[in-house]
């Protein structure tokens, strides 16, 4: 059947959050961009996104990037086991998805 693997839901906060991160982006173009990218469902606090910044570095799913010293400003680029779990959570919601179209269209005739 396969190796297991083990299989974790993530918030949709914290998918948009993973997303933003294929390019470098500080905290406040995280913000931006996940708003964007879930055209506006997606609204992340401050208070929000810097203890999920915190979460995602502890589990090594992104990385704090050297910055400059001059500026306050971090930025933070998402790793490769961020960018495996992303892909698993796209697998997860595509079963998701094509389970309730079968139900569906079970239920239509």
């Amino acid at each position: 059947m396969g190796e297991f693997k083990e299989r974790i839901a993530l918030t949709e906060a914290v998918y948009y959050i993973l997303l933003s991160l294929f390019e470098p982006l500080h905290g406040y173009g995280i913000m931006q961009n996940a708003q964007s990218l879930s055209h506006g469902r997606v609204n992340l606090a401050a208070g929000t996104l810097y203890g999920a910044l915190n979460t995602l570095m502890e589990k090594g799913y992104i990385k704090a990037l050297p910055g400059e010293s001059n500026t306050r400003k971090k930025e933070y680029v998402i790793t490769a086991t961020g960018k495996e779990i992303v892909m698993q959570e796209i697998e997860r919601l595509r079963e998701l998805v094509k389970n309730g179209e079968d139900v569906l269209r079970r239920n239509e005739r």
